[in-house]
């Protein structure tokens, strides 16, 4: 790597020979993984002795005592320990429960392990630059709304006072709509869609289009072809 500093790593994974070969891995493509633990109460204590780490690489599934990565606890203890340290997914796991809450708790990235390594490599690059890195598939299923209700608990809860056209609002925001084409659907203007979308983002406490598209999934509102006016 000549002169060019090391990018600090923790790699939180049960599976020793899996840390042993990606340990190998990364640190010819300068990621020095510099801490590995196998359980969370390890990886906490870790966060907190290794307070400079750039980025935090583990699988929510595998981990001993874990609810198969479905609790967005795991994740808030993580970002609660490491608030500076970039947090990347790497599961073989590919489920709507999972994908959801790691999106949820804002993850920088969301990778699967059937990945090549070039591509492992050049999307934890991508991460450390600023980008969020999830899978095409995944995002695309995200978008059209093909999750559907992620349970039946989940789509109980209140419509948190929303409107109907804020509803109708979100199920185009399911649909991959941009904005020009939520104002044509529903005939009203940009500015306010712009509106509406600061509106329900504070109702329902999302940061972002992401955040709400999942939240209208996890309520059981689902996609609409064609939204009223």
């Amino acid at each position: 790597m000549g002169s060019k500093e090391m990018l600090k790593l923790m790699l939180l994974e049960s599976n020793k020979l899996f840390r042993e070969g990606l340990k190998r891995l990364l640190y010819e493509s300068g990621f020095d993984v510099c801490v590995e633990e196998s359980t969370l109460a390890g990886a906490l204590d870790g966060l907190v002795i290794n307070e400079n780490l750039d980025l935090l690489l583990f699988d929510p599934c595998e981990l001993p005592g874990q609810s198969d990565g479905e609790s967005s606890e795991l994740y808030l203890q993580l970002r609660r320990a490491a608030p500076n340290t970039k947090l990347v997914v790497l599961t073989t796991r590919i489920c709507p429960q999972v994908f959801g809450t790691a999106l949820e708790s804002g993850v920088d990235g969301f990778l699967l392990k059937n990945m090549s390594a070039d591509a492992l490599v050049r999307s934890l690059q991508l991460v450390m630059i600023g980008e969020k890195v999830f899978p095409t598939t995944l995002a695309a299923v995200l978008v059209s709304g093909g999750f559907g209700a992620i349970s039946a608990a989940r789509t109980a809860h209140s419509m948190k006072g929303l409107s109907d056209r804020e509803i109708q609002i979100l199920q185009c925001l399911l649909n991959g709509y941009p904005n020009k084409l939520i104002a044509n659907e529903l005939h009203i203007t940009e500015g306010t869609v712009k509106v509406h979308l600061k509106g329900i983002l504070s109702k329902i406490n999302a940061r972002n289009r992401t955040q709400a598209a999942i939240w209208a999934m996890n309520n059981g509102l689902g996609a609409s072809p064609s939204p009223s006016a």
